[in-house]
């Protein structure tokens, strides 16, 4: 009888690194080849292991079969294997896996690459079977480290509005990025999906969590999720495919969304979510009881992910399942680059693990890697670990990267409290000096860093209020009727403050050393009417809005004019940054032969500065402020306007746009 799973110690003692024999050669899940298909599961503790053999993902479907159950022998590494002469591709499968207490738990497979519905069971593969048409002749983009400009996106939000001008059966989906000529409602007059991207600038689009979560029904297109609920870790999320019960159509589907992205010059990077599960009774627990999830001494299990279920990324069979996993992601789906998310609870040797196995593939010195070094909370590790949080940035390789929240609350105030005011909305006078930390990437603040490639800079992203969100409440308080008008950009003087405030803080961030990063929607002042936390708020809430990207034009285009200086100034990405003597609460700095300057204030100042200089951008353009010096030309003195930020280059120098 198969028991209720209890994320029990299993009686395994605290602390103990490895109690069982380590599988680190044997290829682990199922793997179809000439010679047949061969079944691999590590589960050391078990009495027995029985593979069981399905026509069918889920017992309701048509069609659904049982098509045998076999004992798998042990392995002298704790695997459990069997074998079978015939290619099982198609195939679906689990485990029941035995133990001496008399427990029995059914299991899909940790290590497999494909599932069915909602993943509760997994599915053979040939990976072979799943390339889309040209997809030997996918390349990555030759996008070097510092033109990458990355705009968060989540696979569903980003079509499944109804006026993006996708196909019905494409909205939500991964092959809506493969739609490459949509327009507003399908008018042509207002690209939206790849083709707006193309025109928008940005270089890398990052998506969040897209491999198999447990917190939707895959069946139920109505649900929705941001997917930080890991089930199925090398297996595409089924409810982004046109058919979640087949589980080839979802890899084909998200191979051709990278292929169609690459196509079209962007980057890929993937959210990825090792420090946590969907729950505590995942695949990895019910086949190994107490080996994968860290515990506290008393057995209970440890919080620091604030989800009830921390992985442990030190243990050796962890550690090679996550690096496996992120490197097959790269091989198998060409992905550019991994986000890893509450990366301050994964453990340094693994994260240099991974730079390592990258590294190693073609043209893997390329890949991204970043993360977010903290974690919601302490986590128990095994004693020596060292993790990759904010104490040990230090000891990760190089070209391990970091999202800067002192840069973002610099900008615009405290993350976790809305009334905080920061350098743009209204607290210039304490955060001038961070401001002008912030822009060289702290390097002067920590100067035994010195890499601005590590340095993630962002003012917004898929958590708490968005960025036109915070602006409005820090400045405005929460009066609902006033903030409503400012939500929806209705146009009065409140509103046009938000707007300069947000045109400052993106000034900020797209001249600044390091990477540039922004949540999708910030360049049209995307707003969830002040919901911090919309990760299951629904389609409605999280979608990118396309009416309100074309009704956002002035706000549209400036961010546009960034992304094209950033891209034609490619040497701002690691330039020292040297601040200038400003006056007041004002900000200015010297990047190469440019100088940028930046005035919060309610009235105009002046910078002394020795040469001529020509106005590349002037953020009072966007606004149609009359006598805007965009383009204009300055000797010895430059004018710092209330509320704006501009950028001027040294005269005689190249003053493309």
């Amino acid at each position: 009888m198969i028991q209720a799973f209890e994320p029990l110690s299993a009686g395994l003692e605290p602390g103990v690194a490895e109690p069982f024999p380590l599988c680190l050669e044997r290829e682990l899940g199922a793997v179809v080849s000439q010679s047949g298909t061969q079944f691999a599961l590590w589960a050391p503790s078990a009495r027995s292991v029985t593979l069981r053999l399905f026509s069918r993902g889920s017992d309701g479907e048509t069609g659904a079969q049982d098509l045998a159950a076999v004992v798998m022998d042990r392995q002298y590494d704790g695997a459990w294997t069997a074998h079978f002469d015939e290619d099982l591709h198609g195939t679906y499968y689990d485990y029941l896996v035995d133990f001496e207490d008399g427990r029995q738990f059914r299991s899909a497979d940790p290590w497999a690459r494909a599932a069915g519905v909602n993943g509760q069971r997994s599915m053979v593969v040939d990976l072979t079977r799943t390339d889309p048409a040209g997809w030997d002749g996918d390349r990555r983009p030759d996008t070097s480290l510092s033109e990458t400009m990355v705009w968060e996106a989540h696979v569903g939000s980003f079509s499944n509005g109804p006026h993006g001008g996708f196909p019905k059966e494409h909205r939500g989906k991964y092959l809506a990025f493969t739609d490459t000529d949509t327009s507003l409602d399908g008018r042509g007059d207002f690209p939206t999906g790849v083709a707006y991207l193309k025109r928008l600038g940005i270089t890398a689009v990052q998506l969040l969590p897209f491999y198999d979560y447990g917190s939707v029904d895959e069946s139920d297109p109505r649900q929705f999720n941001w997917g930080y609920d890991p089930l199925n870790y090398n297996v595409p999320e089924g409810s982004f495919s046109t058919d979640p019960y087949d589980g080839a159509s979802r890899i084909v589907e998200c191979k051709r969304m990278v292929q169609s992205l690459h196509a079209n010059g962007f980057k890929v990077i993937m959210d990825v979510v090792y420090n946590h599960m969907y729950s505590a009774d995942n695949w990895f627990e019910r086949t190994v009881p107490g080996y994968f999830m860290r515990r506290n001494d008393d057995g209970t299990l440890s919080n620091g992910s604030g989800c009830g279920d921390d992985m442990a990324t030190e243990r050796e069979m962890f550690r090679r399942f996550i690096v496996e996993s992120v490197t097959y992601w790269a091989r198998e789906y060409h992905i550019d680059g991994f986000r890893f998310d509450l990366m301050g609870l994964i453990d340094v040797e693994t994260m240099n693990a991974i730079r390592a196995s990258l590294d190693a593939l073609p043209g893997g010195e390329s890949i991204i890697m970043y993360g977010e070094p903290w974690a919601a909370g302490p986590s128990t590790t095994l004693a020596g670990t060292e993790l990759a949080d904010k104490a040990g940035l230090a000891l990760l390789d190089s070209r391990i990267g970091h999202f800067c929240d002192r840069t973002r609350d610099a900008i615009k105030g405290h993350v976790f409290y809305p009334e905080f005011k920061g350098y743009v909305n209204g607290d210039a006078p304490s955060n001038k000096p961070l401001i002008e930390l912030a822009v060289d990437a702290w390097r002067a603040a920590e100067p035994s860093e010195g890499n601005a490639g590590q340095v993630v800079q962002y003012v917004s992203a898929h958590d708490d209020l968005t960025l036109w969100d915070k602006l409005s409440l820090s400045m405005f308080g929460s009066d609902p009727a006033q903030l409503s008008d400012i939500y929806e950009a209705i146009d009065g003087p409140d509103t046009e403050r938000v707007l300069q405030a947000n045109m400052l803080a993106a000034g900020i961030i797209y001249t600044a050393a390091g990477i540039p990063f922004m949540l999708s929607g910030e360049e049209f002042g995307k707003t969830k009417h002040g919901n911090d936390n919309s990760f299951a708020s629904g389609k409605w809430v999280n979608q990118v809005n396309w009416v309100r990207a074309s009704r956002m034009t002035p706000l549209l285009d400036y961010y546009r004019a960034l992304i094209a200086l950033r891209r034609a100034h490619p040497g701002w990405f690691d330039a020292t940054h040297v601040p200038l003597d400003a006056p007041g609460d004002t900000v200015a700095y010297r990047i190469d032969d440019c100088v940028v300057l930046i005035n919060p204030d309610g009235q105009d100042h002046t910078l002394a500065i020795d040469g001529s200089w020509t106005c590349l951008l002037d953020s009072r353009t966007f606004e149609g402020v009359a006598g805007a010096s965009d383009g204009a030309a300055a000797d010895g003195e430059l004018p710092m306007p209330a509320l704006s930020l501009s950028i001027w280059q040294q005269a005689g120098e190249d003053t493309k746009r």
